[in-house]
């Protein structure tokens, strides 16, 4: 069997000590798997981040991580009136690598633009950050996680706002890196991709149903998006939101 890389076992967790904004939630993510986390607005899923990253504390239960993990947040959630590049944003993946006295040198420069490329953003390294599509942009904040070479990924909806291009180029690197052993942890909105990966962690205020997705059937479809959920027949559904998203001051997760 594959290794464990993250995982929560009884988790309780929220932003007001007592007032648990979601709970119990158990699950693991093996190395050369992809997790999503389906949810609705306001369900629990940047909450679920936010405690595997460490920024908020187990109420109760507990997260092991095995390995450094990369977080990228949603393209929204990103400044755009900051003067960088899309180079100087990839970058920024490498100074938790360098001692803080340590200038950057070529062998991280070199490292930001091969993930870049990775990407399909090479052309694109001196572009102004705030210039690109949103598209562009969730592309380059998953060159900045490249950057790290953590073993963990973790990716808060990475298909929200993204033309198919980006969407196209990010799945097939996600499958890149699923096959070279990271583990990924991706939120998403789209049940029918979240059905297509390892497993499915529904949350909705609590865990409503980690399994295969194939097993994702209408009653856990039920509990974890309730009146949200339509069923398009032959086992299709999707989810009915208000589009906001649950940033991490939500209370609610």
């Amino acid at each position: 069997m594959s290794e464990v890389l993250i995982e929560a076992v009884g988790l309780s967790t929220g932003y007001a000590p007592g007032e648990p904004a979601l709970r119990g939630v158990t699950f693991a993510a093996n190395a050369g798997q992809i997790v999503a986390v389906l949810g609705p607005n306001g369900g629990g899923k940047t909450t679920l981040m936010r405690a595997l990253l460490g920024e908020l504390p187990p109420f109760e239960g507990r997260v092991d991580v095995h390995g450094e993990i990369a977080y990228v947040p949603q393209t929204e959630q990103a400044r755009l009136d900051f003067p960088v590049s899309a180079l100087d944003v990839a970058l920024m993946g490498a100074y938790r690598r360098t001692p803080w006295w340590k200038r950057l040198g070529r062998a991280e420069h070199d490292r930001a633009l091969q993930a870049l490329d990775r990407v399909g953003l090479r052309e694109r390294a001196k572009d102004r950050f705030g210039t690109l599509s949103g598209g562009q942009r969730q592309r380059v904040l998953i060159a900045r996680a490249l950057v790290q070479d953590a073993p963990i990924l973790l990716l808060d909806e990475p298909f929200s706002g993204v033309d198919r291009a980006s969407e196209a180029t990010i799945l097939g690197l996600l499958g890149q890196l699923r096959a070279q052993g990271h583990a990924l942890l991706i939120c998403t909105h789209d049940i029918e991709q979240g059905r297509g990966f390892d497993r499915v962690l529904g949350v909705h205020g609590e865990q409503t149903f980690f399994g295969p997705g194939a097993a994702l059937d209408a009653a856990a479809l039920e509990r974890t998006y309730g009146s949200e959920i339509v069923t398009l027949g032959e086992g299709a559904a999707i989810a009915v939101q208000c589009h906001h998203h649950d940033h991490e001051h939500d209370q609610h997760g």
